[in-house]
């Protein structure tokens, strides 16, 4: 296959628009994020291709405003020839589906990738978040909740799991971390386009419409009043309820304040002697005990 021409220089204008996306403000000023590495991008372009998703055409502007309805579409590829001669399905998809798409040397990658060993190939896409009514209504049976998790990584895994579980939706808390955030977007492995996400809301909203909705909202908390995930059935907790799970943050947990805005609180138990779980290894356990008894 005859590629085009590459991009070389940093200073290209679509090139210094993509960058501008690194960072948080841009982000949201632009409506857009960066999606980076093959399996997302793959991810990405096959939603985009089943949703049936317009391009930019040529001569559209290189941003799309915070106003404007996202569909999470891709935008415009960045990709190497290297890269490009690796993965043809991606330039077949691109071309099918008039997206925008270049082929670049390895500085210009270098200028796009936030990571060390870059796998060659970057996307633009629109924002893929949603409104919170849109995913809590009387047929969501399981939600996760993210309140003030601040690590990028522990938010992006628990993505991932929740859509593996087959999770409803994810919700994260005004005071969590930015979800397009490039290690969020890397640690999702392209779960991001698999399940819904909701970003910009407080805990209480979340807790209100889930109870309004008839979802239980269960705190994953280790306090003195905690249900044993591993007996729930000993102390009353029905854990094959329609269930909102809330998980806090990685240093001190769930403050008190938001405990009381759920109807009870479940933990993990240690049967070894490590100290605690990593947030993302506690919710697993947690979202994965619903999912299960939620199919027996």
């Amino acid at each position: 296959m005859k590629l085009p021409d590459a991009i070389s220089s940093p200073n290209s204008k679509r090139v210094k628009n993509a960058v501008k996306l690194l960072k948080r403000h841009s982000r949201k000023t632009m409506g857009q994020f960066l999606v980076e590495g093959p399996q997302a991008v793959r991810e990405a372009l096959e939603r985009h291709a089943e949703l049936d998703l317009p391009g930019q055409a040529p001569g559209t502007p290189d941003w799309v405003g915070s106003n404007v309805d996202p569909q999470g579409g891709v935008i415009e590829l960045f990709i190497t020839e290297e890269a490009a001669e690796a993965h043809l399905e991606f330039v077949e998809t691109v071309k099918d589906c008039d997206i925008r798409w270049n082929i670049i040397t390895d500085e210009v990658l270098t200028e796009l990738s936030a990571t060390v060993n870059s796998q060659g190939v970057v996307a633009v896409c629109e924002r893929i978040d949603v409104d919170l009514t849109s995913v809590i209504d009387k047929e969501a049976q399981l939600i996760v909740v993210l309140s003030q998790v601040r690590d990028p990584g522990n938010a992006g895994t628990i993505i991932r799991l929740a859509d593996a579980a087959g999770a409803d939706a994810v919700v994260l808390t005004s005071s969590s971390v930015d979800i397009y955030n490039d290690k969020t977007v890397r640690s999702t492995a392209g779960s991001l386009f698999h399940v819904p996400v909701v970003t910009g809301v407080g805990v209480a909203e979340v807790t209100e419409l889930a109870r309004a909705r008839g979802l239980q909202v269960l705190a994953a908390d280790a306090n003195d009043r905690a249900h044993d995930i591993h007996h729930p059935w000993d102390t009353g907790l029905d854990l094959t309820a329609r269930t909102a799970w809330v998980f806090g943050n990685e240093a001190w947990g769930m403050k008190e304040a938001d405990l009381e805005l759920c109807d009870a609180s479940a933990a993990v138990p240690i049967y070894g002697k490590a100290e605690s779980l990593n947030l993302a290894t506690a919710a697993g356990v947690c979202i994965y005990e619903s999912a299960r008894n939620q199919r027996m």
